[in-house]
């Protein structure tokens, strides 16, 4: 053990020695080794600093208060909930399959005796800017009480203490141009408020928010848009509670289920800190809930092997590229090796000193790294935080994990110095004195190993693209397969040799020379395989998942055209909305479009408040589809009464097919417009224009009208009850009245609309309209800036606007596909470069040989570009083969999983032929053309440059 301990001893004082020599060698693997290991140090300080604990959660959600309590809406009916307190039920099962009643109780009639209390109000409201409207969220909590501590952190200035104060958030002041010690004002509300501070939100820091006290500002706002007509903001309410002194253990899970029985909601601190076993809690108890988790153990454990796989690939690639690098340090230092073993050392301690110097880069590596990334984390800490969109909470060091990390980077050196050593161990004393090269032969196992390897996991992938649906199983054999042909590189890099007799000089010696010195050239070739192959992999993927979404794209509008919706506060904003639009855009046709309203004028779209309504279809009982509907009085699937060749069928009929897509603001598809739509939308019909202005409704679907030419509309006036109705399958509310239709012939696209009704009509059935937007046809597409513009305008009105403008499918892959090439192209040249920085240190002498015998000096730069582009040329070829393979298996894969669910759709009778999917394979040439002629190309160029012409003329070691 004493001798073993000594022997190490001095390996490590050698090859610490050496490492300082060369320190640039030295820096070059550290860097490789140490830079992931900083990512990794400091994404694990990152994430474990973001983590909250339960307590800092707790202070963060309700400040120093035991609880936040809120009525669940349910009428006080008891109610279930987990220990989070996000997820809430009515307790009775009778409610599983209908809605539970609505309406408020009194949450402090649930409450323990003796609580204090604070109440948190929070909607939102559209708030006048230096630059318009903003908006924004409204927060109402008296934060300046001891009980909210915690909750908002202030900034600059105070909170408000007075009714017509509020203080803002730093990201509001960035949005809306205003300052402290200004003034707002709420859109609707006759009334300015003070700026008297700003804070921030630890949770959210990029939230635009106002604080004002209990009923100083959505009280107000709700009253003075309830006088005019519009429709107002939800208020939501939670109590903080904070229990006597006395009381002992804060309130606990029974207190929680207590409260739960009189419709209250609770989020407790003891909880959140102490959570009840799953046994004790009712709601997981219930069917549906027994697995129920907020975050799902399968997507952690999928992130986890996700993870292993990175780490794993990271490590190769490294060994990879740093193996050569220790082989070029060993081979530099073979006369301080042979005087080991001409003094009595054997390969034992050759092996050590060499592994002693992965050891000693792989420490220096981890120690670089960690404290790198702990004192980077620490000083971009806020920078992280704004990144996150929330502060830390400690910052969260764990020594075991650092440490963890930090073994990760010794273990890679170490692996990265095995075959140096190994190689290194097996030359004689003679030849490392004299500096004999004498004849390498590689390993004849490795190879074979590496076929069985690449044989078996090609197997697994065809068996994963052939008969199975599952995806792991081909990404899993193609894994296999690469590192067989990664095995198998030695032997590929001899088969090269034999391509050498048809090239000039330079390139034969440089070829030659890489398949003679097949040590320091394989790991090279491998690196570049392995970076290029998963870059080729991803790329192939990408190209056919693009060129499939290409096929599938379906058109909003005519393109150039552009539509524009808002569809809140009764259309106060459209006129605005429309001249912006115009103001920005080359507009060569407007059509205004509005929708039929039914109820208060203050309603919007699609709400279901008291007082609202909408308008429906009516499908005619002869035009509905069989698959969809069931005849009266019966229950169940309305498609399991039909065979599966009758559901095929029937899926092909025009009954049972959807109309085209596109973006309508109305719940059934009509809108009030004039023949002008017809034009925008690239409709020629002169009979749809006849028809429109003899106030006949225009309809693009033809399951709308029935065999008398008419279109049958039911009017809801109360849009709660009709969805009462509904869902109990009841009769449906509403009086249904007969228009006269026009059916636009052929297949014409109408991007989502069903209908077109002209406003004469609409006030012939004594209903009113509300303008919603318009539709705009274009000169020419609109450019990039213009479309800057305009959004940044419509910003300002600080409403919801619905813009769209049709430009065609655009591709997102281009800067991915840039992205990989670049990454390929980097990890290509430097592995070629380490790889002919060993070759020069290994054809020293012919170099010298050459340069006595009369050799030009530009013979020198030649061969070392010669050697680099050899080896680029090799790794890309290979990895480019193997990185093509497993993409078309994944391709293949999807496309059998998606037949599957269309041939089950087809027997379903929810999949038409005209659903059939589309899964192409496409070859991303452009890349290919970049990793295979101008990487290698761009590397040996790079080596040429960089290599000197002239050498001092030696004399050349006996041989």
């Amino acid at each position: 053990m004493t001798g073993w301990f000594h022997s190490w001893r001095a390996a490590v004082r050698i090859a610490r020695r050496d490492a300082w020599r060369f320190k640039g060698r030295s820096f070059l693997v550290l860097a490789m080794i140490a830079l992931p290991i900083l990512g990794v140090s400091a994404a694990d300080l990152t994430l474990r600093s973001a983590e909250l604990s339960a307590a800092e959660q707790a202070t963060r959600l309700m400040g120093a208060a035991d609880a936040a309590v809120s009525d669940a809406g349910y009428a006080g009916i008891p109610v279930l909930q987990n220990p989070e307190g996000q997820v809430t039920t009515a307790a009775d099962p009778k409610y599983d399959d209908r809605p539970p009643p609505e309406g408020r109780t009194d949450v402090r009639k649930a409450l323990p005796a003796g609580v204090t209390l604070l109440e948190d109000h929070s909607g939102s409201a559209k708030v006048r800017t230096a630059h318009g409207l903003l908006h924004t969220g409204i927060r109402e909590l008296k934060a300046a009480d001891p009980l909210a501590k915690g909750i908002l952190t202030p900034l600059d200035g105070r909170f408000p203490q007075r009714p017509d104060e509020v203080a803002v958030t730093s990201r509001f002041l960035e949005e809306s141009g205003l300052e402290v010690g200004g003034t707002l004002a709420a859109r609707g509300l006759d009334r300015e408020y003070r700026i008297v501070g700003s804070y921030e939100i630890p949770d959210d820091l990029r939230a635009p928010q106002v604080n004002a006290l209990p009923g100083a500002l959505l009280k107000p706002l709700r009253e003075a848009l309830e006088g005019s007509g519009m429709a107002t903001p939800d208020i939501s309410t939670t109590h903080l509670l904070k229990l006597p002194a006395d009381s002992g253990r804060g309130f606990t899970w029974n207190m929680v289920k207590e409260a739960n029985t009189k419709g209250v909601t609770v989020v407790s601190r003891a909880v959140l800190i102490d959570p009840p076993p799953r046994s004790e809690v009712p709601l997981f108890q219930r069917e549906g809930y027994s697995s129920f988790h907020l975050n799902g153990g399968g997507a952690e454990a999928s992130v986890l092997i996700a993870a292993a796989t990175i780490v794993g690939l990271a490590m190769l690639e490294i060994c990879l590229l740093a193996g050569p690098a220790f082989a070029v340090g060993a081979r530099r230092s073979r006369r301080q090796l042979g005087l080991v073993g001409a003094n009595g050392g054997d390969r034992r301690h050759i092996r050590a000193i060499v592994l002693a110097g992965g050891l000693v880069i792989g420490l220096a590596a981890a120690a670089v790294g960690t404290v790198l990334g702990l004192v980077l984390t620490f000083v971009l800490q806020p920078v992280l935080e704004e990144a996150l969109g929330q502060r830390f909470g400690a910052f969260d060091v764990r020594p075991l994990e650092l440490l963890g990390i930090g073994a990760i980077a010794v273990l890679t050196g170490l692996l990265a110095s095995v075959v140096p050593a190994v190689t290194a161990s097996r030359e004689t004393v003679l030849s490392s004195l004299t500096g004999r090269r004498g004849v390498r032969r590689s390993s004849r196992v490795l190879p074979l190993v590496g076929l069985a390897a690449a044989l078996l996991g090609g197997a697994i992938a065809l068996y994963g693209s052939l008969f199975s649906d599952h995806m792991v199983i081909v990404a899993g054999g193609s894994a296999l397969a690469e590192l067989g042909v990664v095995a198998m590189t030695p032997a590929i890099v001899g088969l090269f040799g034999r391509v050498g007799r048809w090239l000039p000089l330079s390139p034969r010696l440089a070829l030659r020379d890489s398949v003679r010195n097949r040590g320091r050239t394989a790991p090279a070739v491998a690196a570049v395989l392995a970076a290029v192959a998963g870059t080729v992999a991803v790329a192939t993927y990408a190209t056919s998942a693009d060129a499939e979404q290409r096929a599938a794209y379906e058109a909003q509008l005519p393109h150039g055209a552009v539509s524009a919706f808002i569809t809140e506060d009764s259309g106060r904003d459209v006129p605005a909305v429309r001249e912006a639009v115009q103001r920005h855009l080359p507009v060569e046709a407007r059509a205004d479009v509005s929708r039929i309203a039914v109820g208060r004028a203050g309603c919007d779209t699609y709400s279901s408040d008291a007082g609202c309504g909408r308008t429906e279809i009516v499908v005619p009982p002869a035009n509905e589809c069989p698959l969809w509907v069931n005849p009266s009085g019966t229950d169940g699937d309305p498609a399991a009464r039909f065979s599966k060749e009758e559901r095929r069928k029937l899926a092909e009929d025009w009954r049972c097919t959807h109309g085209d897509s596109g973006m309508v603001p109305t719940s059934d598809g009509l809108l009030v417009a004039d023949a002008t739509l017809l034009k925008v939308l690239g409709i020629a019909d002169p009979g749809a224009e006849r028809a429109l202005a003899e106030g006949r409704v225009l309809s693009f679907r033809k399951m709308h009208v029935d065999a008398n030419g008419k279109l049958s509309l039911r009017v809801i006036t109360d849009a709660k009850a009709y969805d009462e109705a509904a869902m109990r399958g009841g009769p449906l509310p509403g009086k249904v009245k007969a228009l006269p239709a026009y059916q636009v012939p052929g297949e014409v696209s109408s991007y989502g609309v069903a209908g077109i009704l002209s406003s004469d009509t609409v006030k012939a059935l004594g209903l009113g309209t509300v303008p919603v937007g318009s539709y705009f046809s274009t000169d020419q597409p609109p450019s990039s800036e213009q479309r800057q513009r305009l959004e940044g305008d419509l910003s300002r009105l600080g409403g919801a606007v619905h813009l769209h403008i049709e430009t065609g499918y655009t591709s997102e892959n281009s800067i991915t596909l840039l992205a990989l090439t670049v990454f390929a192209g980097l990890i290509t040249i430097g592995a070629a470069g380490i790889a002919t920085g060993l070759a020069q240190a290994d054809a020293e002498a012919d170099l010298k040989t050459l340069a006595a015998v009369g050799a030009a000096p530009r013979v020198r730069r030649t061969l070392s570009g010669f050697q680099c582009g050899v080896v680029a040329v090799m790794g890309v070829v290979l990895g480019t083969a193997a990185g093509v393979l497993p993409a078309i298996g994944l391709r293949l894969t999807e496309r059998r999983s998606r037949m599957a669910w269309w041939e089950e759709g087809r027997d379903a009778g929810w999949a038409s032929a005209s659903d059939l999917p589309n899964v192409p394979i496409v070859l991303p040439w452009e890349t290919f053309g970049a990793l295979l002629v101008a990487v290698p190309l761009g590397a040996a160029l790079l080596a040429a440059l960089l290599t000197r012409s002239h050498s001092a003329v030696a004399r050349r070691a006996a041989t």
